[in-house]
C-alpha cells in the first residue's frame, strides 16, 4: 500500500507558483492603497461651506493669500512661531527681518507674517488648515464658491454689509470685499454661529462681525503681494502678485509661485518689479501699537457676550 505522503507531496514548480501567487496578492492589495494616497479628495458643497465659513469675510486680499498658504499646511507651525517671535516688527523693520532671515517657507505663507494671529488660528486646527489646503488644491472653483454662498447669507441676513473699514460690492454679481484703505488691511472677527443664520431677537447685526483691529500693509511687503492680490469671481482665479495662482492637486510637488521677487533671494536680475501698491492715508487712526492699530471710537464692537467671537487680534501681550 502506498504512502499518502507521496499523493501529498508539494513539488518545487507547485510550491514556487504558490509563492508566486500570494506575491501577486499581496501586490494587488498593496497598489489601490498607494494609488488612493495620491487621490485628490472630494468635498461635498455643505462641507465647504463649513471649512471656509471662518475665513469667508475676510477682505479679498487677506483671503487670497490665506487660501494659497493654506495649500503649504506643513509650513504654517514654524511660520506662526517665528511671527510670534517677531510680533514687535512692523513695517520695514518686519520686511528686513523676513528678507535677513532667508526663510524658507512659500511665499504665500511669509506673507501673512505681518498677521500673527492668522497664522496661529491655521497653526492651532492642523486639520481644518490641511482640509482648507487640500480643497483650494483640489477643488478650487467650489471653494470660492463655497466663500460667495456663505457671503451671501451674511449680506441677507443683514451682517455683511459697508462701512468705515470695508466696502462691499456686488455689481459684478458676485460679493466682493475690499478694505477702505488699502493699505490697512482689517482682520474680522464674527462667529460663524451667528453671522450665517437669521438674527435672533434683540441681536443688534451691525455688532455681530467686529472690524477692531488691522495691520498696516505698505510697500515693504510688495515682493509677497501685496497690493496686487485678489479674486476673479467669475473665471474662479485666485490673483496673487498681479498673476493668476496656478498651483493645483496635479502639479503641486513642483509648482513655484510666478513672483517678480524671489523669496529668499532678493530680486531675479533683469526681472523689474513692479510698481508698488498706492498707500491711502488714515489719520484717524489712533496708534495702538507697534504692529496694531486701533480703529476710532464708534467702530464695531465684537460680537456681543452671549454670542463671544474667536479670538483674532493681532498682537500678542
Amino acid at each position: 500500500m502506498k504512502s499518502t505522503n507521496s499523493m501529498t507531496s508539494v513539488s518545487p514548480i507547485q510550491r514556487f507558483n504558490s509563492l508566486l501567487c500570494a506575491f501577486a496578492c499581496a501586490f494587488t492589495l498593496l497598489v489601490p492603497s498607494s494609488y488612493a494616497q495620491d487621490q485628490p479628495p472630494s468635498f461635498a458643497p455643505d462641507q465647504l461651506d463649513q471649512i471656509v465659513s471662518r475665513i469667508a469675510l475676510y477682505p479679498d486680499p487677506l483671503l487670497a493669500q490665506i487660501l494659497t498658504a493654506s495649500t503649504y499646511p506643513d509650513q504654517i507651525p514654524e511660520a506662526a512661531s517665528w511671527a510670534d517671535q517677531h510680533h514687535y516688527l512692523t513695517g520695514q523693520a518686519l520686511s528686513s527681518a523676513i528678507t535677513a532671515d532667508q526663510l524658507p517657507w512659500d511665499p504665500s505663507v511669509q506673507a501673512l507674517l505681518p498677521f500673527p494671529s492668522v497664522l496661529d488660528i491655521m497653526a492651532s486646527d492642523q486639520n481644518w488648515t490641511n482640509d482648507l489646503g487640500n480643497a483650494v488644491l483640489a477643488q478650487r472653483p467650489d471653494v470660492m464658491d463655497a466663500v460667495q454662498r456663505m457671503r451671501q447669507k451674511a449680506k441677507d441676513f443683514g451682517y455683511l454689509r459697508s462701512n468705515g473699514q470695508i466696502v462691499v460690492s456686488g455689481a459684478s454679481g458676485y460679493l466682493e470685499i475690499e478694505p477702505v484703505n488699502p493699505a490697512f488691511i482689517v482682520v474680522p472677527a464674527y462667529d460663524p454661529r451667528v453671522v450665517y443664520f437669521a438674527p435672533r431677537p434683540g441681536l443688534v447685526m451691525g455688532t455681530a462681525i467686529g472690524f477692531g483691529f488691522g495691520v498696516t500693509i505698505g510697500t515693504f511687503f510688495r515682493p509677497w503681494g501685496w497690493g496686487y492680490s485678489h479674486f476673479g469671481w467669475r473665471d474662479h482665479v485666485v490673483v496673487i502678485n498681479d498673476r493668476p495662482w496656478a498651483r493645483t492637486w496635479v502639479n503641486r510637488r513642483a509648482y513655484v509661485h510666478p513672483y517678480p521677487a524671489v523669496h529668499r533671494y532678493g530680486p531675479v536680475p533683469g526681472r523689474p518689479v513692479a510698481a508698488p501698491p498706492r498707500v491711502v492715508e488714515h489719520h484717524e487712526l489712533v496708534p495702538r501699537s507697534e504692529h496694531e492699530r486701533e480703529l476710532p471710537r464708534g467702530g464695531h464692537p465684537h460680537v456681543e457676550e452671549h454670542h463671544p467671537a474667536p479670538h483674532h487680534d493681532d498682537h500678542r501681550h
